[in-house]
């Protein structure tokens, strides 16, 4: 169990080494998969995914991380439903805001 910002990943590791391979790639997507997590084998000998892996990782943190502020209550507009937003008569011969209106005042 963890915080939903957390990015989880099974990597199947030494993949270069086929012959000494004891979970087979379905197994280990499979696994995956009822874990809700990616898969992917890497070798760190001859740098077979080793980048593309970390670079999973990343998006996936900042997908998480991107959706959980947009959710976050902080986020959330300031003006609340039937809310009126009044815009007032400037009376300062110097604004050059629009037509003589400054925006804006919330009753």
């Amino acid at each position: 169990h963890s915080d939903t910002t957390v990015a989880r990943m099974l990597v199947g590791n030494k993949c270069d080494l086929d012959n000494m391979r004891t979970v087979s790639v379905e197994e280990g997507k499979a696994l995956a998969e009822t874990q809700g997590m990616f898969f992917m084998e890497t070798s760190a000998l001859d740098s077979t995914n080793v980048k593309t892996a970390f670079e999973m990782v990343i998006r996936d943190i900042y997908a998480n991380v991107s959706r959980k502020q947009l959710n976050s209550d902080t986020h959330k507009t300031e003006l609340k439903w039937n809310s009126r937003v009044s815009l007032v008569k400037d009376d300062n011969k110097g604004s050059t805001q629009g037509f003589g209106f400054s925006c804006c005042s919330s009753s």
